[in-house]
């Protein structure tokens, strides 16, 4: 098992723990999970830099946790991921911008009470390159929504990998 595989069967696990894991709390919150509706909602955020999508799409607590692409270390709490958008550009309502970005090649696991799901990011800037790498969302279900408690995101290197090549 990787590093990488290893921190999300944990974060995985603690999270299903905090959710209580059991078929008793599963059937109260699970519902069904698609994963183009709630990753679909994440990549509008960004391609519109709505700083408001982050309350609505994250979990709004101190366990929420980030890896970015961007920035080294783990980006811990709700207030440490929202000025990491705002260090993006992210405003309040969010603005008309030339980047854009995408995912490709979901695959989703649904867990009583979580999902995983495993893609690859695009992001494209105004002057045509596009940087590119995989991702990691892990959500957790809070009634009939569910929530980002951690992504994990990596880069490839210019013309290291293939999309959706594995590793």
């Amino acid at each position: 098992m990787t590093k990488i595989q290893t921190t999300v069967a944990i974060l995985l696990t603690l999270m299903l723990t905090a959710c209580g894991g059991g078929e008793k709390n599963a059937e109260a919150a699970n519902p069904a999970f698609d994963p183009d509706r709630w990753v679909g909602a994440w990549v509008e955020s960004w391609n519109t830099y709505d700083l408001d999508q982050v309350d609505r799409l994250f979990l709004r607590d101190d366990r929420v946790s980030y890896f970015s692409s961007e920035k080294e270390g783990a980006i811990r709490g709700m207030e440490a991921v929202r000025e990491h958008h705002r260090d993006f550009g992210f405003v309040p309502g969010g603005k008309q911008q030339p980047n854009r970005l995408w995912v490709e090649d979901l695959r989703a696991s649904a867990f009583d009470g979580a999902a995983v799901v495993t893609g690859f990011w695009f992001f494209q800037r105004p002057d045509g390159s596009v940087q590119r790498g995989p991702v990691t969302f892990v959500y957790v279900a809070r009634g009939e929504e569910y929530r980002l408690a951690h992504l994990h995101f990596a880069n490839y290197p210019d013309g290291d990998s293939e999309e959706g090549e594995s590793r």
